[in-house]
């Protein structure tokens, strides 16, 4: 026993970071932190659980045990159990943890590795564990010889982290280079946090210029900040130290109520959001600050179809799920990506129990030649769909236009169909854009008119008394919404509706 005790003492040292002091060298030297730093950060101490430690890579049949002991600790993947934010949920914080381990063999997949994370997805699937993956690495490993391969296409892997979709929440962090294999662990996950540094693609250097396709420098193949304006990565960060931060609020939005906070910003701010004149811009995350709790909102997406803001975010301790009109771009129309990015923010709140406050202010879906090449069609329609579906409490609130098959999306498909619809005092709806419909209907009318200040001065009457069939009160005298609202009364009205369909649910 005192043999054998001494060898695992001797093994274990060999995996930890203070045992392979050259390495870890290496990897502070080029800015980044070891595998084993990155879960220290994130998990809270004295609560790991961790598979597969003494596991090396599968190429006994050319290298020496001891040498791939030193050189393939835990066949470059470290996999773990553990608690985050243990101090807020106990044992509801248990979660899966794993990293590639870039100073082994370049964070590649290897055979043993496969296996360990199989066995961490089915315990994943089986205790319903969130998962958060530190996913940096450069894809398959072709050098493990031990076990007979001809296509390694019976990898069970990728079908097991996607059969996790929709069943836990995955939070995948990238940093450095993430290709293939390490990338589609990312691209499947539910959010993707990601450092300024990182890049992430479905092939590497080498693979493209298999592939004829020229030479590719390694940074150059998906920098981070091209994926922060496509929308693949949902928030971008400066390190890993902050992207571990950033993971442990993410997960506490997926494991509960929080204590309530105040928000940043009184109520009484929101009756001077909306600017005087109706076509001025106005930054919507004025909103944000008065509506939900201070230092809780996440914001996701940011540089991606930013007409239209989704985020994560808290109202007294209540976790929720954000979607936005920003009139600052396009006059916050809904584009065929703004329409995505909804759609996504609407499934993701609907598989893991989050309500979703809507806040609308919108002159409708894009329209256009050029917008139409981008599959709008399907693209739009598919937020009306999801909207439809929702189990979730949608709480919807108009804070100056809502026109159109656009402003029905916001709302789930209809004005009745959230759990509360309230418009801001001074709101307007239509089923389009107030003046282009008076154009529209009069159109002949306008036609013979040959002065063009009368035909102006025509417009604008019919425009007013169009907006005065269109504004909240109207739409509340005929029960269109269920009611108007002072701004400063949303934050309350908000937090009642969302307790109530709590109660409700709770058996």
């Amino acid at each position: 026993m005192a043999a054998a005790l001494a060898e695992l003492e001797r093994l274990r040292a060999l995996t930890a970071d203070s045992g392979r002091p050259a390495a870890v060298a290496r990897r502070h030297a080029a800015g980044g932190l070891t595998a084993r730093e990155n879960l220290a950060a994130l998990v809270d101490p004295g609560t790991l659980i961790e598979y597969g430690r003494l596991a090396v890579a599968a190429q006994r049949a050319r290298r020496g045990v001891d040498e791939l002991h030193a050189q393939t600790p835990a066949d470059g993947l470290v996999a773990m159990l553990g608690r985050v934010n243990g101090e807020l949920f106990g044992d509801r914080a248990w979660c899966a943890l794993l990293a590639y381990d870039y100073t082994v063999l370049a964070g590649t997949q290897g055979a043993i590795g496969h296996r360990k994370k199989d066995r961490l997805f089915e315990l994943v699937e089986r205790l319903r564990l969130p998962v958060v993956f530190f996913a940096e690495g450069g894809g398959g490993r072709p050098g493990d010889t031990d076990f007979p391969v001809a296509s390694a296409l019976d990898v069970r892997a990728f079908a097991l982290w996607g059969r996790l979709d929709g069943v836990v929440p995955r939070i995948a962090i990238v940093h450095g280079r993430c290709f293939a294999g390490n990338a589609v662990i990312a691209g499947a996950s539910d959010l993707i946090v990601a450092t300024r540094s990182a890049s992430l693609g479905m092939g590497g250097p080498a693979m493209i210029q298999a592939g004829g396709l020229g030479s590719v420098d390694p940074d150059d193949v998906g920098p981070a900040e091209m994926h922060a304006e496509t929308g693949t990565v949902d928030v971008l960060v400066d390190d890993e130290r902050a992207a571990a931060t950033l993971a442990r609020k993410l997960l506490a939005f997926f494991q509960g109520r929080t204590p309530p906070a105040e928000s940043a910003a009184e109520g009484l701010a929101l009756r001077s959001v909306v600017p005087a004149r109706r076509r001025r811009a106005f930054d919507v995350r004025r909103v944000f600050d008065a509506l939900f709790d201070h230092d809780s909102v996440v914001y996701l997406r940011e540089r991606h179809a930013p007409e239209l803001v989704t985020a994560l975010a808290r109202i007294e301790g209540r976790p929720l799920g954000v979607i936005a009109n920003n009139s600052q771009y396009l006059a916050g129309v809904i584009t065929a990506a703004a329409a995505d990015k909804a759609s996504d923010l609407m499934r993701l709140c609907d598989r893991f129990g989050l309500p979703i406050v809507s806040l609308i202010d919108t002159p409708g879906f894009m329209v256009g030649p050029e917008h139409e090449r981008t599959g709008l069609v399907r693209r739009a329609s598919r937020m009306l769909a999801t909207g439809s579906k929702l189990r979730v409490p949608l709480i919807a609130v108009v804070l100056r236009r809502a026109f159109g098959l656009g402003a029905q999306a916001m709302a789930g498909g209809s004005l009745h169909e959230p759990l509360l619809t309230v418009a801001w005092a001074g709101a307007e709806l239509g089923p389009m854009n107030l003046e282009g419909a008076v154009r529209l209907a009069l159109r002949r009318e306008l036609e013979q008119i040959g002065d063009p200040e009368e035909r102006e001065r025509l417009v604008r009457e019919a425009t007013r008394l169009a907006e005065e069939q269109g504004s909240a009160f109207n739409a509340a005298r005929l029960f269109e919404v269920d009611e108007v609202i002072d701004p400063a009364e949303t934050r309350p009205l908000v937090a009642s509706a969302l307790a109530a369909a709590s109660a409700h649910s709770q058996p």
